[in-house]
């Protein structure tokens, strides 16, 4: 068992794991801009106004992209579990 092997398994998981965080986040960062714009130009102070349409995009972004979250991690364990044998000796 090498330390590089260790080190591949961690580096494609934690790629994996930004990939599935940015693909949730920015979409509520990108209209979180757009209404601090909004409210920029009109003069609203209101902080409730941004809470609304970045919970609903952030959704939005769950039932969009979670088919294919789920299907990297799957695919993930699957790399993993096959990988066993090749670990241990």
């Amino acid at each position: 068992m090498t330390p590089e092997a260790f080190v591949g398994i961690f580096q494609e998981a934690l790629y994996m794991v930004l990939i599935m965080v940015c693909a949730i986040v920015i979409p509520g960062l990108l209209i979180g801009l757009v209404v601090a714009v909004f409210q920029a130009a009109t003069s609203i102070n209101e902080q409730t106004l941004s809470f609304l349409p970045r919970l609903v995009v952030t959704l939005l972004a769950l039932m969009f992209f979670g088919h294919m979250m789920t299907r990297m991690l799957m695919d993930y364990f699957f790399r993993i579990i096959d990988q066993i044998p090749q670990l241990l000796y």
